[in-house]
């Protein structure tokens, strides 16, 4: 199977339709349609389901595309993070912005104090991006939190387990007591963050995309959020910040490649495990 097909075939499976394919790709449409018969006999089965309008995924074109997407992240990762050599040994970590500051900080700080230690370009993003950017190439290790971010296919290495808190403006009818549930939370506006392809899932919550504009909508009123509690480092006196008994723990974890040998991605592993 060439790289070519399989990248031509996720782009008709995803577009359902040849003609926005090719025009996705570059190409004409024949040579298009060429490269996915040519595909099909080599893998020996029907991946497409044509017809004139759209096209439709066979069951065995649904695993292909999942399992293809996976090796064309593998191939770009490969690439991103071989070019990357000849600027010189650093690493690149992402973290989602506004989670796990503290530990943050105190990581960069401990991993700098040790002999031989590498330039760490730190990279924030939003919500859920910190996976992707992994997977792709564009950084070599992460701080993600089971459960909301997906760490199959990475090394990985626990670092903290902690509650959450319902965070809510001063003077809130919640924000005395002393403990909540997530039954409470039922009805509240919470944030709704962005999907995958950018759209916002439907609800009364406000969209929010980054959690600095999530803690000035709480200070203003206008949401209140589920958060981890260590969001409550820097809180502003206009939030309070409840426990939720019963919400799922949050484990933040220092995730890697599993087929890395870079003894500066060793060592800072190491220093976190220690923090």
């Amino acid at each position: 199977m060439e790289t070519r097909e399989l990248r031509y075939f996720v782009a008709v499976a995803e577009e359902r339709h040849f003609g926005r394919a090719a025009e996705r790709l570059g190409i004409a449409q024949p040579p298009l349609s060429r490269a996915i018969q040519q595909l099909e006999r080599r893998v020996g089965v029907r991946l497409l389901e044509r017809t004139t309008r759209e096209v439709d995924l066979t069951e065995a074109g649904a695993v292909l595309l999942a399992e293809g997407r996976a090796a064309l992240d593998a191939v770009d990762a490969a690439e991103r993070r071989a070019r990357r050599t000849v600027d010189g040994p650093g690493l690149v970590l992402v973290s989602k912005a506004g989670a796990s500051e503290e530990l943050l900080a105190k990581l960069l700080d401990a991993y700098a104090a040790e002999p031989g230690a590498v330039e760490v370009d730190v990279q924030l993003c939003g919500p859920g991006e910190q996976e992707r950017l992994l997977r792709d190439g564009r950084a070599d290790v992460a701080l993600l939190h089971r459960p909301f971010d997906a760490t199959a296919g990475f090394d990985t290495e626990d670092l903290v387990v902690e509650g959450q808190s319902l965070y809510l403006p001063a003077g809130h009818p919640l924000s005395a007591r002393p403990e909540l549930r997530m039954a409470d939370v039922a009805g509240l506006p919470l944030p709704r963050w962005p999907l995958p392809d950018g759209g916002y899932p439907d609800g009364a919550g406000p969209e929010v995309r980054d959690t600095a504009q999530l803690r000035q909508l709480v200070s203003l009123g206008r949401a209140v959020a589920v958060l981890p509690d260590s969001a409550r480092h820097g809180l502003a006196d206009d939030v309070v910040a409840v426990p939720l008994v019963d919400a799922a723990p949050v484990t933040t974890v220092v995730a890697w490649p599993a087929h890395s040998r870079s003894r500066a991605l060793a060592d800072l592993v190491r220093v976190a495990t220690r923090l």
